[in-house]
């Protein structure tokens, strides 16, 4: 038996303040390249696409489509993103649900407009930290110094307490380093999301919610941060992104 195509739905990628329909270039989720626009109503828009009604699997692929179709629209207007794979059943149902949430969803946009995310990243440079624990924590220092001398075979469980005492080392190391960072950067942001970090040398990941007008401030304290730290770790500052941290709009469809 032939499978039985899936129906036709209205992927949305996110919500904007917009009184008339717009049309964008990116291309919709998807392996179709569906065109995107804006379905309006009462002064608010959803941003969509045509989409077989069926979930879309998150890979790389799907998810820079999700992303990049919300950031084309948010070089224009403030956004509030639509959780991945979230679809309606028609241009109809789009208009009910901007109806139906038109408080809540005014009340999400006159709180981003006037604010950005911000995005901070820093991660201790491998060759220098190892080499500054070993510099700075004498225990680590003498123990080396004892068994430099010795056979291998030896030494095992003395070069397992070196492994043991570095890892803890750096711990410390990115402890304070991480709490140095969001000491100076948090007050001068409204909310912070604290991401996960990857891997042992990773010293934050971390989204700042900042006025606009708060941005200048704020880039000058992790240039002034990046100045004084920047030997031994690498820092990213991300600007331009949508406030995926602080609303992830979920729709009942």
């Amino acid at each position: 038996m032939a499978d039985v195509p899936a129906k036709e739905g209205k992927y949305i990628y996110c919500i904007i303040a917009a009184a008339e329909p717009e049309t964008y270039t990116s291309r919709g989720i998807g392996a179709r390249g569906d065109a995107i626009y804006s379905v309006c109503c009462d002064g608010l828009a959803a941003v969509l696409s045509n989409s077989p009604v069926k979930p879309h699997s998150a890979t790389r692929e799907n998810l820079m489509a999700h992303e990049i179709a919300i950031e084309e629209v948010m070089k224009q207007h403030t956004v509030l993103p639509v959780r991945f794979c979230t679809i309606a059943a028609s241009d109809d149902q789009i208009r009910e649900i901007l109806q139906k949430e038109h408080a809540r969803f005014t009340d999400l946009l006159d709180k981003f407009a006037s604010k950005k995310e911000l995005g901070v990243k820093a991660i201790f440079k491998e060759e220098v930290i190892f080499a500054e624990i070993q510099n700075k924590y004498k225990a680590i220092t003498d123990l080396k110094a004892s068994i430099i001398s010795l056979p291998a075979e030896k030494t095992y469980f003395q070069r397992m307490k070196i492994g043991e005492m570095v890892e803890a080392a750096l711990k410390t190391e990115v402890e304070q380093l991480k709490h140095e960072i969001l000491r100076l950067l948090t007050p001068l942001a409204v909310e912070v999301k604290i991401n996960s970090t990857f891997g042992e040398r990773m010293i934050v990941n971390a989204a700042f919610l900042v006025e606009k007008d708060a941005e200048e401030k704020f880039y000058r304290c992790v240039n002034d941060i990046d100045a004084k730290h920047g030997a031994r770790m690498k820092m990213k500052y991300v600007c331009e992104v949508p406030p995926f941290n602080f609303v992830n709009l979920t729709i009942k469809v």
